[in-house]
């Protein structure tokens, strides 16, 4: 499937509010291709040749239904840390992730969130949870596993499985007060 910044959904469109449905295991060979190109498409984007060539946003993940298929699949690649400190990078692809279990402590990037259906600027704190942990079936080991995220790792997670119920991260916005601050809360 082609994948680039024209084929992706915008949030202007309806469908990428549809609910997204959970896929059969073991994948079938159209789901497994289906989330090689979403993980090409996100290994691609951070290449600056590549991402110029084929029209390409820089992302650290994409879902299936921005790309016009409802079903629960999702591809990231995301910088983070292992337990010692050292930098590593966390690369999954996902069917049937489900959050599990998930901190009281909130978190947000300072930054704000970006996506790659979402054009408009809209800024403000995307309070989320600092840690979660996640069952899912990775196409990359070939099994089912469980991920325990923290920080930046989590928040992509998070932001990955809102799609499949057709939230945007501007959803979670406090629209009268987009920047208030979030007590205990962990900022990245």
């Amino acid at each position: 499937m082609l994948i680039n910044n024209d084929t992706i959904i915008k949030d202007n469109d309806p469908f990428i509010r549809e609910k997204s449905m959970p896929v059969e295991l073991p994948l079938s060979d159209e789901d497994r291709a289906l989330l090689q190109d979403l993980y090409n498409y996100v290994k691609d984007s951070t290449d600056p040749e590549k991402a110029e060539k084929f029209n390409l946003r820089p992302a650290v993940g994409i879902s299936a239904i921005q790309v016009g298929v409802p079903k629960q699949l999702t591809a990231v690649i995301v910088p983070t840390l292992d337990k010692d400190g050292n930098e590593i990078t966390a690369e999954f692809m996902l069917a049937n992730p489900k959050i599990v279990s998930q901190s009281v402590q909130p978190a947000y990037l300072d930054s704000g969130e970006g996506c790659l259906s979402v054009e408009g600027e809209h800024e403000g704190h995307v309070v989320r949870s600092a840690r979660i942990k996640v069952r899912a079936y990775d196409a990359i080991t070939d099994q089912e596993i469980e991920i325990r995220a923290r920080g930046y790792l989590a928040i992509v997670l998070q932001h990955e499985i809102d799609h499949f119920s057709g939230t945007l991260f501007y959803d979670k916005i406090d629209h009268d007060d987009p920047y208030k601050e979030i007590p205990g809360a962990l900022v990245i």
